[in-house]
């Protein structure tokens, strides 16, 4: 049956299919789309074969993409030159080993999809498993040994579909981000940075402030998210590992698959194709996934938040340095790049009202202690910041100048100091007066 489907016999509408795979609806799409089905049916194994998505984005993103000009060249490489003298007096990281990259669009696609579809990977197996376990469950008996038997083959052709959506989503993404830490993860190589000028200029067109000014900004911001995953070399791998071990725990709803498969029209895949893009086959969370979702969403605000902090300390010398940081706020708050794609992949959205508070306790403890000490809290996991810190600063800048050991000492003090002249210490919320008799 599904051999007859890719040889186009299927009685299935070949521009319908090429819908639900994201696809426009044109020879070209539709010949792509069945070929690249046919090679996940032939398919030795049981992997995902992810250069579909990579193919996928590239096409998406070249649709208006605009060649690098000799121009933004020479204007990005000076705002780079300028951006990292301003950082060394602003972080305790040291310059990246690596020149500044500008990339186009599909440049940008080519270069991160590795990590989009290892953190892709997860859901789309399950999705898989789920879909050829309905289909075996709702097939007529008479056909279930067929069906069992390709089941490695639909496997496939599910993986398959997953991966051209995702390069759809990616290559959408491409139109979107203006650098390489744009997303807040680390999508690019180690100590690699990166801006896309098209997005960038497209950014700065609505807003009244100087073109240089802009980019040295987002020359900054994409600097010192470089530098941070570059120094806190754990961070890289902590990051990818807690996502995607969230993904591994996501739960399909195989009722609701199953509802798609009984009431499939052929010849209308949009329903199918809006339940897989907008997560709608993804239960909701369990507690263990609410509480690793909190641990993601804090790890990802500390970083989104320092970088906030260590920019606008970079950038104090430029005029518009505010606004450009309100704007990339409201950028955020309603809906940019990191929320769509986090949605679309893991269900995890980034929450601006987070990164505020963020933003706000690396400023307390800059404040606090400096730059040098504020920077040593990412040697190690176990140093940084909490979720109850974001909410209130006030206990780790304590901990952090000494002022809440020196408290306790006083108090130990005190209390030594009644037992030996006969009294009787205060107990902890007393107001320390003797009692009467």
């Amino acid at each position: 049956m599904l051999r007859e489907l890719l040889s186009g016999n299927g009685g299935i509408d070949p521009s319908s299919l090429a819908g639900a795979a994201g696809l426009p609806n044109d020879p070209a799409s539709i010949a792509a789309l069945f070929s690249q089905l046919q090679q996940a049916m032939n398919k030795a194994d049981d992997g995902i074969d992810w250069s579909v998505a990579v193919r996928q984005g590239e096409e998406r993103a070249a649709t208006g993409q605009l060649q690098i000009a000799d121009d933004e060249r020479a204007r990005f490489d000076q705002a780079f030159q300028v951006a990292s003298l301003w950082l060394d007096e602003a972080v305790d990281f040291g310059a990246l080993p690596s020149t500044p990259e500008l990339l186009t669009r599909r440049a940008w696609v080519a270069a991160t999809m590795p990590i989009w579809s290892q953190l892709a990977e997860p859901v789309a197996l399950s999705i898989s498993d789920a879909l050829t376990r309905v289909m075996s469950e709702q097939a007529p008996e008479e056909m279930r040994s067929m069906i069992e038997g390709a089941s490695r083959m639909m496997r496939g052709i599910g993986g398959a579909l997953f991966a051209m959506q995702l390069g759809q989503v990616v290559g959408q993404l491409a139109t979107e981000v203006v650098s390489g830490g744009d997303v807040g993860i680390p999508l690019l190589d180690d100590g690699r940075a990166a801006i896309l000028p098209q997005n960038a200029a497209e950014f700065g067109n609505d807003l009244d402030i100087p073109t240089d000014q802009i980019e040295l900004y987002l020359a900054v911001r994409e600097l010192a998210h470089a530098r941070l995953f570059r120094h806190a070399r754990w961070l890289r791998l902590h990051l990818i590992t807690a996502i995607t071990a969230f993904a591994r725990g996501i739960d399909i709803d195989t009722e609701r698959l199953e509802e798609l498969a009984e009431g499939f029209d052929p010849t209308n895949t949009e329903e199918l194709r809006n339940a897989v893009v907008n997560g709608a086959l993804i239960r909701g969370r369990s507690e263990s996934q609410q509480a690793a979702l909190a641990r993601l969403e804090t790890m990802l605000a500390l970083v989104e938040g320092w970088v906030d902090a260590a920019t606008a300390d970079a950038t104090a010398r430029l005029p518009k340095s505010d606004a450009i940081a309100e704007s990339i706020r409201r950028r955020r708050a309603s809906g940019g790049p990191a929320e769509s794609a986090f949605a679309t992949l893991v269900g995890l959205e980034l929450r601006p009202r987070r990164l505020r508070e963020a933003t706000a306790m690396w400023r307390a403890v800059t404040d606090a202690v400096g730059v040098e000490a504020r920077d040593a809290l990412w040697a190690h996991p176990d140093l940084l910041p909490t979720a109850e810190d974001l909410d209130d600063p006030t206990a780790l800048v304590a901990r952090l100048t000494g002022t809440e050991s020196a408290e306790s000492d006083d108090e130990f003090d005190q209390a030594l100091e009644q037992l030996l002249r006969g009294e009787t210490p205060a107990a902890p919320g007393e107001d320390g007066e003797e009692p009467t008799a």
